[in-house]
């Protein structure tokens, strides 16, 4: 059996999230796990069709969760890399960096430290999900597996 590169993840025993550190701070939903159902009905077709697209590439970069949470959807490796809000026009998401990188669909930068960085943005179609789209899902998916480390 193949072992973790950073140690083995840690389970939390009431809603059975994993997680990288041990005892990681999270909203836990023991007992009433938000349905992605829930963020995703209602929403329109291309919203819905762009939130797939986006776990799609995601995918393609190696294996993840995606994780309902009570106000959005994390897309989750060794941690969470990436994150999505479908809303009733577009999906709004970000992607978690080692760096800060520029890019004029970042609609915000925000650093929290030196390898830590993320970014914003606003997608509405499923042809917004391109190439660019898809180098940042990939970056994003190498800080989840703590490749930046």
């Amino acid at each position: 059996m193949a072992t973790e590169p950073f140690g083995e993840r840690w389970t939390c025993p009431r809603c059975g999230r994993s997680f990288a550190l041990r005892n990681q701070t999270h909203a836990c939903h023991a007992g009433d796990p938000p349905a992605l159902e829930r963020h995703l009905v209602g929403r329109p077709a291309p919203v819905v069709e762009t939130f797939w697209a986006v776990v799609d590439a995601a995918r393609a970069c190696g294996p993840l969760e995606v994780v309902p949470e009570k106000s959005r959807v994390a897309l989750h490796a060794r941690m969470s890399f990436a994150a999505l809000i479908p809303r009733r026009r577009w999906l709004d998401g970000h992607v978690v960096l080692a760096r800060r990188r520029e890019s004029p669909r970042f609609r915000r930068i925000e650093t929290f430290s030196p390898r830590n960085h993320l970014h914003a943005f606003r997608l509405t179609t499923p042809q917004d999900v391109d190439a660019e789209v898809r180098d940042w899902l990939g970056e994003a998916y190498g800080v989840g597996m703590q490749r930046h480390l």
